[in-house]
Order: C-alpha cells, then structure tokens, then sequence
C-alpha cells in the first residue's frame, strides 16, 4: 500500500480541544468490528485518544504504531486511535502491523465527534477529516493533557501524553 505524504500544512479547526481539567465529551465511535464504542465502556479506565487524518498517511501510520507501543506498558489505561478512515482499513492497518494494544476506531458515523473535540479540519488538503491531536482523560472523565499538533506533517508529543497518566 503506497502512503501519502504530505508538504508541510498548518493546521486549522473547527472548534477548540477540551481544556485540561474540564469533563471530556462523551462519544461514540465505531470499532473494526462495526459495533459501536461508547465512551461509557471505558468507564474507571484512564483514556488516550490518539487522533488523527489517515492511517494511509505515513506520519499518522507512526503515531498508532508508536502508541501501540506505549500502550502495552500503561496500566488501567486504553489508548483509541480515532481517525475516519472506514473500520475494514483501520482493521486490515492493524493485523498488516501487529497492532494489538489499542482499540482502532472510526468517527466516521460520528460527526459530533470532531466537532466536540474541536479536530475537524477546516481547509487545506485535509479538510472534512481529524487533526493529528492527543487528548488524555483520566479515570474520571476529566481531561488531563490535550495536544492539537499545530502542523500536519508533525509526531504528537508522545512524552507528554504519558507523563499526563504518571
């Protein structure tokens, strides 16, 4: 599968991420599998959205990868990557992968998703699917860290996200 690269692209959205300390928006997406996941199944779970525009993209291919990787030593903790790639392309990216650790799920039933977490891209290439974004929410459902990668071809801080969960 040829991935798609991307010249350096600023990063403009709809809305604005959940502020650190505020409640996290309650969501529902869909897995792999096309069965829904509600943001109350991960309910007393610590929470990592990874969010991003395409696995089809080598930058965001890296973050789940790296994430995958991160995941498997967090505990109480579930790491989602969220992209609106359809379920059958995020399931096919993870077993081609080995991805095992996290939950791949797609908002692409879900417009409220973007818009309640301000990552709906607005212009450019890109725009209609999800700014790169990390947003941590702790096991209360209060949001922790919240990253909004100011330009597309640009790794989230993947430091400060598990930081957040320490």
């Amino acid at each position: 599968m040829e991935k798609i690269t991307f010249k350096r692209t600023p990063v403009h959205t709809y809305g604005k991420l959940p502020k650190v300390g505020s409640q996290a928006p309650c969501f529902t997406l869909t897995r792999s599998d096309l069965t829904e996941l509600y943001c109350h199944d991960l309910k007393g779970r610590r929470i990592v959205l990874n969010i991003f525009p395409s696995l089809d993209t080598s930058v965001c291919a890296t973050s789940v990868r790296k994430f995958n990787e991160l995941a498997a030593s967090l505990d109480n903790t579930t790491v989602v990557a969220v992209s609106k790639d359809l379920p059958f392309a995020q399931s096919r990216f993870c077993t081609t992968e080995g991805i095992k650790n996290l939950i791949a799920a797609s908002a692409f039933r879900s417009p409220e998703f973007s818009k309640d977490y301000g990552v709906e891209m607005v212009d450019g290439p890109l725009a209609g699917l999800l700014a790169r974004a990390v947003v941590v929410i702790d096991e209360n459902g209060k949001v922790i860290h919240a990253e909004l990668v100011p330009e597309i071809t640009q790794e989230p801080d993947y430091e400060a996200a598990i930081k957040a969960l320490k």
